[in-house]
């Protein structure tokens, strides 16, 4: 070869190709930096002519760019998922982790397992959203969405992929409609207060329903956190500090919180330490001391499924209602339905429901909040009163006992 058909020197940092008997292939490779002990950081391509060899360490260089580890790009969305299973979730319950791997294993490996996650593309996802929803409801579709999703942040964040493509797909239209969140009417709440007081859960339905807290609260209450005999100005209350969530702390920050007791909920605490009371004699040795407020007759925390069945026997007695139509979680939207009716602002209402903010209080109970905002229109008619009218505007605040059994009232509380 004569020096004017020589091919020109490739540049410096262009890297360089070389054939490889060992390899039958052509090998190109390029020094891409060098590591913290001054080693060189080199990547390569090999490919059957140099072309490809050359397009393959273009690859290879652009992924190190990126941030991407060796060999992200033969890792697929069934070893991210199983990443995020093993080490990402040793905090968490193990029902939760038991659900996290029923998702993926019944609704994401057969589907998307084997596919590598830098081939992922959004379009592939619509797809396999839609051929799983009819099978699932809204929530359980957004929660198997959130699996994924999460498995892939994780492996984004250690170099095996350069975007998340999961957040960038909607949810399709689930298979079928959740169940419908309800409250009682304020004459169905009286009469549940009513009928089912003969019924060992009443203690449990009178604090839920008239101090709205959440299922796993009460199940998980303690009598060192009531406080019914107080002196001076104190009112009776109650210090919401757990709940039986694995970590044993309430949803939130501002989910622990101390509510005043209307006088209902009082008797409903008495009559339940009086029942453990009998129990405990009763039962003798077979009673377990947990300090627990909502026991079992033996003294054993409740299960959601325990206070499930047995709130719906209770309902039974109640004329007008179908017992497997209701949950225990539908005595908290009830007290919020309550409220709101009864004009107690919004924000008030997310205080003592123990929510963030009052925007999750209008997302989760829109149903159950009064539709028609009345403060703007009572202050004008008190602005704007005609001469000859005397009267007082109506004062939201000023209500009556909202739950008037025999013999009880209702404690007023800061």
């Amino acid at each position: 070869m004569t020096e004017q058909q020589k091919k020109p020197r490739r540049a410096r940092g262009e890297g360089g190709v070389r054939w490889s008997d060992s390899r039958n292939a052509w090998i190109a490779e390029k020094t891409v930096g060098y590591d913290g002990r001054g080693k060189r950081v080199v990547r390569t391509g090999s490919g059957k002519t140099k072309t490809a060899a050359l397009r393959a360490l273009a690859d290879r260089v652009k992924a190190y760019e990126s941030g991407l580890v060796v060999g992200a790009d033969r890792y697929t969305v069934g070893q991210a998922v199983e990443d995020w299973l093993t080490y990402d979730r040793a905090g968490v319950a193990p029902k939760t982790l038991r659900k996290n791997r029923d998702d993926y294993t019944l609704h994401i490996k057969p589907y998307l397992g084997g596919r590598r996650l830098k081939d992922l593309r959004a379009e592939e996802l619509d797809k396999w959203l839609v051929s799983i929803a009819p099978g699932l409801g809204r929530s359980a579709l957004k929660q198997v969405l959130a699996v994924l999703r999460r498995a892939v942040d994780r492996a984004m964040a250690r170099g095996y992929a350069e975007r998340n493509v999961v957040s960038l797909v909607k949810l399709p239209a689930p298979g079928h409609a959740g169940r419908p969140s309800k409250s009682f009417t304020l004459e169905q709440a009286k009469a549940v207060l009513e009928k089912t007081s003969a019924h060992w859960l009443h203690p449990y339905i009178v604090v839920s329903l008239t101090a709205g807290l959440r299922t796993e609260e009460v199940r998980a209450l303690t009598w060192d956190r009531v406080h019914l005999d107080v002196e001076g100005e104190a009112l009776p209350h109650v210090e919401v500090w757990r709940s039986v969530r694995f970590s044993g702390d309430t949803k939130t920050r501002l989910s622990r919180r101390s509510l005043a007791l209307p006088a209902v909920a009082v008797s409903a605490f008495r009559a339940q330490r009086e029942w453990q009371a009998t129990k405990r004699i009763q039962r003798g040795e077979r009673w377990q001391e947990t300090g627990l407020v909502f026991t079992t007759g033996v003294g054993t925390p409740l299960s959601a499924d325990n206070v499930r069945r047995d709130f719906r026997r209770a309902l039974s007695a109640v004329p007008g209602l179908v017992p497997e139509d209701w949950t225990p979680k539908e005595l908290r939207h009830s007290f919020v339905s309550v409220l709101s009716a009864s004009g107690v602002p919004l924000e008030e209402v997310s205080r003592l429901v123990g929510h963030s903010g009052t925007g999750t209080t209008e997302k989760t109970y829109r149903h159950e909040l009064r539709p028609v905002i009345q403060t703007a229109a009572r202050a004008m008619d008190v602005v704007f009163r005609p001469p000859e009218d005397d009267g007082e505007a109506a004062d939201t605040w000023d209500m009556e006992p909202l739950f008037d059994l025999p013999g009880q009232g209702v404690a007023r509380g800061a």
